[in-house]
């Protein structure tokens, strides 16, 4: 009754085990029959196996950097404009002594004008010119405050002419600060100068650090774009116009993927380079585990933006949002795998996973089932041992029993 028992138990843990499967077997991420199921309870994602037509799509495609984020990028700096706060210097000629300003004695001489004292744009955007009264500032170029000037007094003046010049230039300014050599708010240069975010920094006395670990954000109005440094240099068309008013912050951060799964290493790594490819981010990562990885399941987890993933053939109506979680698959099992690996560049906090191959998790199921088993047994043993030794005792014990009541018996016969 007792091994009937042990034995029912043992076979209800197997039933368990074998319904259970892979669920119960230890593993580092999903399987790869999972991430083809294309089926995720939390967040959902579309699965894209790269070939070389997606990975010319994505060849073609720049994350939006500095170009993508400001629509003003080849908008040229415009003529800047008088704030408040500003210090003007205003300056009027007359043809001829005599006028409202050169008086008469003074005679026709080289250089008939006369210069009104600095002053400062107030708080209601005007300065003030004799006989031409409070004259708008803010927010107009020196062209157009010479003409209004001028249009004000040129029936009092003798044929009068005005220059508006900035003695102190307290707005349009551009600030650099953060990882740079010698932080910097400055004027904002005129239209001719054509600085770009490069020549800011430069005049900030270039950056402290490699290139390819610095960070390079834009702040314009409500508008702000990050992208890395080496952006600006490799690709031009990021190195935007400087306009008044800029901010541009430049800090140090290394660009990083994540690793997981079957690969010889696990964790964060930097790029050390401003970009690395897939193939190059599997090696940094040890490379795919001999004896646990499915070259045939590789995957790079990412988000791409709509228009991107919809290239991808992706049908983005499923999802919400600008970003799309996308999980491209790649096959090292064929041998052009690694070329097109080569083509597919990783970008900052890309994830990295290597699934296990079948054969591994079959494997740690016979594994598990084994030691199941052999802890059954060892039970089966305990019992089987305890029920021989339940069975000796009680024989020993019937042994000494019968022993005493011989003895007792030839003693009451004795004479």
């Amino acid at each position: 009754m007792f091994q009937s028992n042990i034995t029912r138990t043992i076979l209800v843990g197997v039933g368990v085990v074998l319904l259970g499967g892979c669920a119960l077997v230890p593993a580092s991420g999903p399987a790869a029959y999972n991430i083809d199921a294309e089926h995720s309870r939390t967040v959902p994602y579309a699965l894209v196996k790269l070939t070389p037509e997606t990975v010319a799509t994505l060849g073609h495609y720049e994350p939006r950097g500095l170009a993508g984020a400001f629509p003003d990028k080849q908008v040229r700096p415009a003529n800047l404009v008088f704030g408040i706060g500003d210090v003007v210097s205003v300056t009027i000629f007359e043809a001829a002594a005599g006028g409202l300003f050169i008086p008469t004695e003074a005679g026709v001489r080289p250089g008939n004008f006369v210069t009104i004292p600095d002053q400062t744009v107030d708080n209601d955007g005007n300065i003030s010119v004799p006989y031409a009264g409070a004259v708008k500032a803010a927010g107009r170029t020196n062209g157009e405050i010479q003409a209004d000037i001028v249009n004000r007094i040129k029936n009092r003046a003798i044929e009068p002419q005005v220059v508006v010049a900035l003695s102190q230039q307290r707005t349009s300014l551009v600030s650099v600060f953060g990882e740079v050599n010698t932080p910097a708010r400055y004027p904002a240069a005129s239209a001719g100068a054509l600085d770009r975010i490069t020549d800011a920094i430069t005049r900030a006395g270039g950056i402290k650090g490699q290139g390819f670990e610095t960070w390079v954000m834009l702040q314009r109005g409500d508008r702000r774009a990050t992208v890395p440094f080496a952006n600006l240099v490799y690709e031009p068309s990021n190195n935007i116009y400087v306009q008044p008013g800029d901010r541009i912050y430049v800090y140090r951060e290394q660009q990083k993927f994540l690793a997981f799964g079957a690969s010889g290493q696990q964790g964060e790594f930097n790029f050390d380079a401003w970009r690395i490819n897939l193939a190059e981010a599997v090696g940094k990562a040890g490379g795919l585990v001999d004896v646990q990885a499915d070259p045939a399941s590789v995957y790079l987890y990412r988000l791409e933006p709509r228009e991107v993933a919809q290239l991808l053939g992706v049908e983005v109506d499923k999802y919400t949002g600008e970003l799309i979680p996308v999980i491209f698959s790649i096959n090292f099992r064929d041998p052009g795998g690694y070329f097109l690996a080569t083509n597919v560049q990783m970008r900052n906090q890309d994830v990295l996973f290597v699934a296990n191959s079948p054969s591994v998790d079959v494997t740690k199921f016979l594994n598990y089932l084994n030691v199941m088993m052999a802890t059954a047994n060892n039970g089966i043993v305990l019992g089987t041992n305890g029920i021989v030794l339940y069975n000796s005792i009680r024989a020993l014990s019937g042994a000494g029993t019968a022993t005493a009541t011989t003895t007792t018996a030839t003693t009451a016969t004795t004479p």
